[in-house]
């Protein structure tokens, strides 16, 4: 007996519209008897079978689907993206659920007493998921023991198993762990290689698609049948051979790796999976994590998405290039899941990882003083483009004939660092150390730029005219092209040579730009709220730059953004420096409250430099000066120390990760424009250090490798000459330079010894 149309579309519509187009069966086989009975569906088992997402670079996807278009829910305000509910034992991931907050062991899995001991404690610290490292056979077998053994302990907090180069083994470890996590980029492909493979058509391409599905489908297979957790975990550092040659190293390479083994899950009719999208470099995490998003609005799926930096680093760098992608994305309403990989132990990933999911939940506009915040922001057009970066134009005060200070150096190019300082720093005892403070060198007494000195000063209050001293400083610091910026009105009861006059747009449109006594150029202030009548005024006023402070009452992200827009439109240039004022008084804080507010407008390629104005006294002039640096570093834009590229170690790191951090850091530290990756193992190390110089890599029990870009230089060195292996072979590439002895000036010693 056939079966009838009537049944068929009966067994179609029990599936949601999205997942019944995820697989196509071979057939629903009709028996040959009378009596009505029906087999199991056969799923796809070859690559010729699956129903493959159309191809992005041809153009199919474009065709069938529509141009890309939304990556977010809202535009002008924090609604999270709708996500399915995808199960990881008791552990939910997806928009109808709480952020969940996981880390990843460090402990050799094999070490079963050591690994349990490290999931409890992570789990009392407040994680909702550990993920473990499953090497091989020797380690599936202990993740089974200390699966068991948490559970009679009475931790069921839920356990991911990191996979690379073993499908095999990730069928063992699905038996007992909760969540597998694959990489697409080594999975089915055990080259660890950058060798030239040259894929020169679509054909070409998809024609190694045979052996992935052969070495995938058994494992989703098992995880469906199991209701087993996966993340499809593609890394930057890691894309295969075939997709870097047919796609390069690019976030479009990333996401068309994950969609691929997205089409193999869901041509099984398995969707308990998440995404993730992760690069070491934060503004292509970024842009990887919004196509991914956009890609899925445009496909009509909804999988939940894992956010996270990876070989974010340490201490408040690590925190604050965490909170440049992760919080730039959760500002988006993007996110499901998030990890901040920090080279510590993972203990103390929590605090930054749940402090980062406590802002995205304050931001949302289910919130109602945020949604107040984002609805009091005037309206305007959203034009941004995520699928490619580009900073914004900015062009820096130029000199003029008769100006007595060179204006050039108020600014800088690549970002500028404005510090806040107060009149009582340039009194004769304070000023040697505020010049220090400022990065400056010092030569008899004289301050002179360095590499990551202060580009300005904003000084709210001026020193009587009659403190010669005082202003005798503060001219020392004008003379090597440093900009005194001063509010106007302050400026007009107390002068002062060729300081910078600070106003308001408003102010300055009222005075029609004219400058008080001795100001030598115009700072104009914006708050977000100005009408775009107001802003078509500052062409005419010609200041040298604008600080962006959007005032109480108004989103702050929001407001920047709709400022941008409205500078784009007009074509202006005008450098805009964001004004961060606050009272926080935890260096932590800091660094993840930068990241998030400041951070997800610098990754856009929005703003131009950071003033950082504490309202208390609770961080030291020369602290403020070097977090902004390091904000502008992690951002991609001025690099004025050595960029560490560590991983958080894990059970493959062959050997102490945060002991030899500390010696290559303390080794090479001094180094602005080199970058050197350090990383435990093989696994995500030559691609993690695409970004890098130069790379030391863990490749057997006691030996390290040593990279030039993702060139093998030096093999099998043993770890106790490695770091001077490391030295040598930076001077080797000319990158060198040896510490500067810091000069004992007569000044300073009377300093110290009336101190």
């Amino acid at each position: 007996m056939k079966i009838s149309p009537g049944i068929l579309l009966l067994l179609a519509v029990s599936l949601s519209s999205s997942d019944a187009l995820a697989f196509h069966p071979r057939a629903l086989r009709t028996p040959r008897s009378h009596s009505l009975r029906m087999s199991v569906v056969e799923y796809p088992k070859t690559a010729d079978d699956i129903l493959w997402t159309p191809s992005w670079k041809s153009g199919g996807r474009d065709e069938k689907y529509g141009d890309l278009g939304q990556y977010c829910e809202d535009l002008s305000k924090v609604i999270r993206r709708k996500t399915r509910t995808v199960e990881c034992g008791p552990v939910k991931f997806g928009s109808e659920h709480p952020i969940v907050r996981q880390t990843m062991a460090t402990t050799d899995t094999s070490d079963v007493k050591g690994t349990m001991e490290q999931v409890m404690r992570c789990a009392d610290k407040g994680f909702d998921l550990v993920r473990i490292t499953v090497q091989g056979k020797r380690e599936a077998n202990a993740a089974a023991q200390i699966r068991e053994g948490l559970f009679k302990k009475g931790y069921d907090i839920p356990l991911c198993a990191d996979m690379h180069f073993q499908p095999v083994v990730s069928q063992l470890v699905a038996d007992a762990l909760e969540k597998i996590r694959i990489n697409p980029g080594n999975f089915a492909d055990g080259r660890k290689d950058f060798e030239d493979h040259i894929y020169e058509s679509e054909s070409d391409y998809i024609s190694e698609r045979s052996y992935l599905a052969e070495a995938f489908i058994p494992l989703v297979e098992k995880c469906r049948s199991l209701n087993r957790c996966m993340r499809i975990g593609t890394n930057h550092g890691s894309l295969s051979s075939r997709v870097l040659s047919f796609y390069g190293d690019t976030p479009r390479g990333m996401v068309e790796s994950a969609i691929e083994f997205a089409d193999m899950c869901r041509s099984q009719d398995y969707h308990n999976f998440v995404f993730s999208m992760k690069a070491s470099n934060p503004l292509v995490m970024v842009q990887g994590y919004r196509l991914l998003a956009a890609e899925q609005y445009r496909l009509g799926w909804d999988y939940p998405l894992h956010l996270g930096v990876t070989e974010a680093g340490e201490g408040e760098d690590g925190r604050m290039k965490s909170a440049i992608g992760i919080g730039t994305l959760l500002a988006d309403g993007i996110g499901d899941t998030i990890r901040v990989s920090l080279t510590e132990d993972p203990e103390y990933e929590y605090e930054p990882c749940n402090r980062l999911a406590e802002i995205a939940e304050s931001q949302r506009s289910s919130n109602p003083e945020a949604h107040r915040l984002q609805t009091s922001v005037p309206s305007y057009a959203d034009l941004r483009d995520i699928t490619s970066f580009e900073r914004r134009t900015a062009d820096l005060p130029e000199q003029q004939l008769l100006d007595k200070v060179d204006v050039r150096g108020f600014l800088h190019r690549d970002g500028s660092v404005i510090t806040s300082v107060t009149p009582e720093m340039f009194t004769p005892e304070n000023v040697q150390y505020l010049y220090k403070s400022l990065g400056c060198k010092t030569a008899v007494g004289m301050p002179f730029k360095d590499v990551a000195t202060s580009d300005s000063l904003l000084l709210r209050t001026v020193p009587d005219k009659t403190d010669y001293a005082a202003r005798t400083g503060i001219r020392r610091l004008q003379d090597v092209a440093t900009g005194i910026i001063v509010p106007a009105e302050e400026l007009e009861n107390n002068p002062l040579q060729d300081a910078v006059a600070l106003m308001t747009l408003e102010d300055a449109v009222w005075k029609n730009g004219q400058l008080p006594e001795g100001a030598i150029r115009l700072a104009i202030t914006i708050n977000g709220e100005e009408p775009a009548e107001l802003f078509s005024q500052i062409p005419s006023l010609n200041p040298s730059m604008i600080l962006l402070q959007p005032k109480h009452g108004l989103s702050s992200l929001y407001a920047k953004r709709r400022t941008f827009e409205i500078l784009k439109s007009m074509d202006c240039t005008i450098p805009v420096i964001h004004h961060f004022a606050t009272d926080i008084d935890d260096s932590n804080e800091l660094a993840l409250q930068l990241g998030t507010k400041v951070g997800s407008l610098l990754s856009d390629g929005l703003g131009d430099g950071i003033l950082i104005e504490p309202t208390s006294n609770s961080f030291s002039v020369d602290y403020v000066r070097t977090t902004a640096f390091s904000l502008l570093q992690g951002c991609r834009m001025r690099n004025t120390k050595t960029e560490f590229v560590s991983c958080p170690s894990c059970g493959r790191t062959l050997f102490d990760l945060q002991e030899t951090t500390a010696k290559i850091q303390d080794a090479t530290g001094h180094l602005p424009g080199v970058t050197i990756a350090v990383m435990g193992c093989i696994v995500n190390g030559p691609g993690e250090m695409a970004d890098a110089d130069f790379g030391y890599v863990g490749t057997l029990p006691g030996k390290v490798d040593l990279y030039y870009g993702k060139e093998v230089v030096r093999k099998s060195i043993k770890e106790n000459d490695a770091v001077d292996g490391l030295v040598d072979l930076i001077k080797d590439y000319g990158m060198w330079k040896d510490k500067e002895k810091e000069e004992e000036e007569e000044e300073e010693q009377e300093l110290i010894a009336a101190a």
